[in-house]
C-alpha cells in the first residue's frame, strides 16, 4: 500500500503542531490527528476560540498557543480534529475513529506527540464525586469558562500554584493549598538551583504566583501528611496533618495534583523501548538526541518522551520533524544536524529548571505506595492491598495482576493505575521498576464499537480486491 502522507503526527499540542509546521515548511505532506475539536493540546486547549475573560484568567502564556494553531492552516497539513486513534502498527498504519466511523491511513514516518497526563493521586476518598485533578479544573476554565469555587488544592508542583492563581483571577479564591513537599525536598533541590537560574524568568513566575496567593490570604499548609478526603455521597472535607497538628477543612471540591507523567499508551502498544526515570518517578520512551525511538518508523516529541513543559515540547516537535524529514530523504542528515544543533541549545536552556523542580516537588511515598484500603484501579475497584496480596501469592509483574484480580483491564487500560501497580510490586518483590515493568498495551487503545470494526474490515477487503 502506498503511503497516504509523508509524516503522520498523533497529537496537536505544542509538540505536534510545531512538528507539523516544520515538516510542511520543508515540503512534506502531513496529517495531524487529535481528539480535540481544535488544536492546542491540554496546555493551549481551545485557545483559538478563547474569549477575553478567559485570557484574563489564564494569562498571556496561554495565548502563545494561537501562533501554532494558526500555523496548521497550511496547504500541506491536513488537520483531522475530533478523532480517536486506537491502533498504530510498525508498518506505519494508523487506525482512528471519526464520528463513529473507523478509518486508516499510512505514513512514511510517524511522530508520536501524545503529551502527558496527570499522575494518579490515590488517597483515601479520591474516588468521591467532587474530587478532580487540578488539570481537570483548568480544562473547565479553558473549555467553558467554568470555575470551581471554594476548592481545596492538594498535592505539589507548579501547576498547583498556577491553577490556584487562575482561580484567584477568576474571583474564586481557593479555600487552601495543602502541599506535600517538605523541607527535606527543598534541601535536596538546592544543588540544582544554580543551573535552574539559567531560566530565571520561570522561577520568577513561580515566586510571583506564591506571592499573589499570600497577598490574597489563601492559607498554605506545607509538608502535609496523612491526607484523606472525607464524605459519604460526595467530598465533604479534607483531613490532614501539618505543622504538628491535625487539620480538617470543609469543602465539596478537592483538586489533586502530583505532577504529570508521559502518556506512553501508544509507544507501549508498539513495543518500543522504555526505561524508568527515578527523578520523575515514571517510565519514559528511549529516544536519541533527534527524538528517534527504538524503531526507525517512529519519533517521539514533547512530554510524551519526558516532562519538559510547553516550550520544550515545541522545540522537540521541530527536532522530531527534522529527524523525520531526514529519514524520508526530504533533507540531508547534515542539514538535519545543523538545524537541530541550534534548537538543542534553546532546549537545554529551557530544561535547565527541570532537575530543580523535579527534586523540589516529588510525589510522596503515600501516593506512590498507598494504604492497603485505597482503591488504585478505579475501573475494576482493585485496592493497593489487593496488589500486595497478589505479590505474596507470587505475582511478579503488572500483567500478571490482570489474572489475579483484573487490575488494568478496564476502559482506561491501566493509564491511571499502571505506575502505582509497578511501584507497589517493586516495593513488595524487591525488584527495580524496570525489572517489574508495566502493563502490556494492546489495540484498541480506546473503546470502539463492533460496527466500527466491521466497517473497517469491509474497507480493507475492498482495497485488497482493487
Amino acid at each position: 500500500m502506498h503511503p497516504d502522507f509523508d509524516i503522520i503526527i498523533i497529537g496537536a499540542g505544542p509538540a505536534g503542531m510545531s512538528a507539523a509546521i516544520e515538516a510542511a515548511k520543508h515540503g512534506a505532506s502531513v496529517c495531524i490527528l487529535d481528539e480535540q475539536a481544535s488544536g492546542g493540546g491540554q496546555i493551549y486547549r481551545n485557545v483559538s476560540n478563547s474569549k477575553q475573560d478567559q485570557v484574563d484568567i489564564l494569562g498571556k502564556d496561554y495565548l502563545a498557543g494561537r501562533q501554532y494553531v494558526d500555523g496548521l492552516r497550511h496547504d500541506r497539513i491536513l488537520h483531522r480534529a475530533g478523532v480517536t486513534v486506537w491502533k498504530v502498527d510498525k508498518a506505519g498504519t494508523v487506525v482512528f475513529s471519526d464520528a463513529g466511523r473507523a478509518e486508516q491511513i499510512r505514513g512514511r514516518h510517524i511522530i508520536l506527540a501524545s503529551g502527558a497526563m496527570e499522575r494518579a493521586v490515590p488517597l483515601p476518598g479520591w474516588t468521591l464525586p467532587g474530587v478532580l485533578t487540578a488539570g481537570a479544573a483548568q480544562i473547565l476554565m479553558k473549555s467553558g469558562s467554568i470555575v470551581t469555587r471554594d476548592a481545596v488544592l492538594v498535592g505539589s508542583g507548579p501547576l498547583l500554584y498556577l491553577v490556584a492563581t487562575q482561580l484567584l483571577a477568576a474571583g474564586a479564591a481557593p479555600k487552601a493549598l495543602v502541599e506535600t513537599q517538605t523541607r527535606r525536598d527543598l534541601i535536596a533541590a538546592l544543588p540544582h538551583l544554580a543551573k535552574a537560574l539559567r531560566d530565571w524568568k520561570q522561577l520568577f513566575k513561580g515566586v510571583r504566583m506564591i506571592a499573589a496567593l499570600k497577598w490574597a490570604g489563601v492559607p498554605r499548609f506545607k509538608a502535609a501528611s496523612d491526607i484523606a478526603i472525607e464524605g459519604e455521597e460526595n467530598a465533604e472535607a479534607v483531613r490532614f496533618r501539618a505543622g504538628g497538628k491535625d487539620h480538617c477543612i470543609d469543602t465539596n471540591i478537592v483538586l489533586l495534583h502530583q505532577g504529570v507523567v508521559p502518556n506512553t499508551q501508544i509507544s507501549r502498544s508498539l513495543g518500543l523501548e522504555h526505561h524508568y526515570d527515578h527523578t520523575q518517578r515514571c517510565f519514559h520512551p528511549v529516544i536519541d538526541e533527534f527524538g528517534q525511538a527504538s524503531h526507525p518508523m517512529f519519533s517521539i516529541a514533547g512530554d510524551g518522551a519526558g516532562i519538559g513543559g510547553a516550550k520544550v515540547a515545541a522545540l522537540s516537535g521541530r527536532i522530531c520533524a527534522l529527524n523525520a524529514l531526514a529519514r524520508i530523504k526530504k533533507i540531508s542528515g547534515g542539514e538535519r544536524d545543523k538545524r537541530v544543533r541550534r534548537l538543542e541549545t534553546s532546549k537545554r536552556t529551557e530544561l535547565s529548571i527541570r532537575p530543580f523542580l523535579d527534586t523540589l516537588y516529588p510525589p510522596p511515598q503515600s501516593v506512590l505506595l498507598p494504604q492497603d484500603e485505597t482503591i488504585i484501579c478505579r475501573c475494576e475497584e482493585v485496592t493497593a492491598g489487593d496488589i500486595r496480596r497478589y505479590a505474596k501469592l507470587g505475582c511478579k509483574g503488572p500483567n500478571q495482576t490482570k489474572s489475579f484480580g483484573r487490575s488494568g483491564m478496564g476502559p482506561c487500560q491501566g493509564r491511571f493505575c499502571g505506575l502505582t501497580v509497578t511501584e507497589i510490586l517493586a516495593a513488595e518483590t524487591g525488584e527495580t521498576q524496570d525489572a517489574v515493568g508495566s502493563y502490556r498495551i494492546r489495540a484498541p487503545l480506546k473503546p470502539v464499537t463492533l460496527a466500527e470494526l466491521a466497517a473497517l474490515a469491509e474497507t480493507n477487503e475492498k482495497e485488497a480486491a482493487e
